[in-house]
């Protein structure tokens, strides 16, 4: 039986995949095997001994401290995709408030208060200070080309746009998605340069951080209007207000208020909707119960963004799991400890049967099955090499 504490509300779709049979699920359990959370900042959270795994419900994981978690061999999950529908679709609103101002119609309209003449009336000689382009026959630029921007770049084709793509760092799988109509560039300032509208679907990490700063949006069109629906801070807050002031951007829509951008009448801002649809907080829910499901069952590891993805079927009734620092020789320790004990047992003819190892940056991760049990002793040495953050046997 395993033990999952929910940080935040989940939805039940996850019970699906994590049993009453095989998993314990509170929001106060204590001394968790793993960890659901949502939206809940985890930066000063004290990790238990027994924390094998924390799953994001969604895409952005700037709220946990990943290198804490690598440190004490958690393994951290999200779930790319599981909301993406859910974002493209408000994208479409997105752009409809980025061409025209809507908000400014919708509040004239509730604010209307003349008895002597009819709303029907009066709106049809203001209705043009609320007008704005069409988006057919104009350029937009998709920085993020993944799971979100990709539907957005196809539905943006599909409505008469010109569409520039950059992702440098796009998957083999995400590009055979993207339409081949879409113009893909290796340069964001040609993006820039081009683009009447410039929408935002990439993970905050150092490298997008400020990414949209006033040297870039110096290079941008005049008018230009720009939508955020990634992270809020991948847009240099006060550029971005700069820039609304002086006019260089129209219009500026994002998913992530500040006290700031509130003051601010051409910045429209929605308060974090990109994946509250009830079938995104379903999906985001099955897709961490599958994942966590899979490590704590299995050892194996699928979209995990501090460790190495790793899939091995198993061959063996023993199998040793090891976290460990991405260091030269580390691999040949363990096995080296493995084969030098695994004689001792020679007359129960112990084998390794198979093993794999990845890694990715500091970390590595090694799977290894046997063909009969170890013993205590054989873990405790795992545990006691240089570099090894965490040993798991499943049997």
């Amino acid at each position: 039986m395993f033990k999952v504490k929910t940080l935040n509300h989940i939805s039940p779709s996850c019970m699906e995949i994590m049993t009453p049979d095989r998993y314990e699920i509170s929001d106060t359990m204590a001394d968790p095997d793993a960890i659901f959370v949502r939206a809940t900042d985890m930066h000063n959270y004290e990790f238990n001994p027994a924390l094998r795994c924390i799953a994001r419900a969604g895409i952005g994981v700037n709220s946990i401290p990943l290198k804490r978690c690598s440190e004490a061999g958690i393994v951290v999950f999200n779930t790319p995709g599981g909301n993406a529908n859910a974002v493209k679709e408000l994208f479409l609103f997105g752009l409809g408030m980025a061409s025209r101002d809507l908000m400014g119609g919708m509040r004239w309209v509730y604010n209307y208060n003349n008895p002597d003449v009819p709303v029907e009336v009066a709106m049809e000689k203001i209705k043009k200070q609320f007008a704005g382009p069409e988006y057919s026959r104009k350029s937009i630029g998709v920085i993020g080309t993944g799971n979100v921007g990709c539907p957005v770049a196809n539905i943006a084709l599909d409505m008469g746009m010109t569409v520039y793509g950059y992702d440098p760092y796009l998957s083999v799988n995400a590009a055979w998605r993207v339409s081949r109509h879409v113009i893909r560039v290796d340069d964001l300032d040609t993006l820039l340069r081009n683009c009447d509208y410039i929408t935002l679907h990439t993970p905050l990490t150092d490298e997008t951080r400020c990414m949209i700063n006033a040297a870039r949006i110096a290079k941008m069109k005049d008018g230009v209007r720009i939508i955020n629906y990634a992270r809020g801070e991948v847009v240099d807050e006060d550029a971005i207000i700069d820039a609304l002031h002086s006019g260089k951007v129209e219009r500026f829509v994002t998913d992530f208020p500040t006290a700031r951008l509130i003051q601010e009448p051409k910045a429209i801002l929605t308060p974090h909707l990109g994946g509250t649809t009830v079938e995104a907080e379903a999906n985001c829910a099955r897709m961490a119960a599958e994942e966590m499901d899979d490590y704590l069952r299995t050892g194996n590891i699928k979209n995990s963004v501090n460790m190495p993805d790793l899939h091995m079927d198993r061959t063996g009734p023993t199998r040793i799991c090891i976290i460990h620092r991405n260091e030269p020789g580390a691999i040949s320790s363990i096995t080296g400890i493995l084969t030098a004990l695994l004689p001792i047992f020679a007359k129960d003819q112990i084998n390794i049967e198979n093993m794999t190892n990845k890694s990715r940056g500091e970390y590595a991760y090694s799977v290894f099955d046997l063909n009969a049990d170890v013993e205590e002793s054989v873990v405790s040495e795992l545990k006691a090499i240089e570099g090894v953050l965490r040993v798991r046997v499943l049997h």
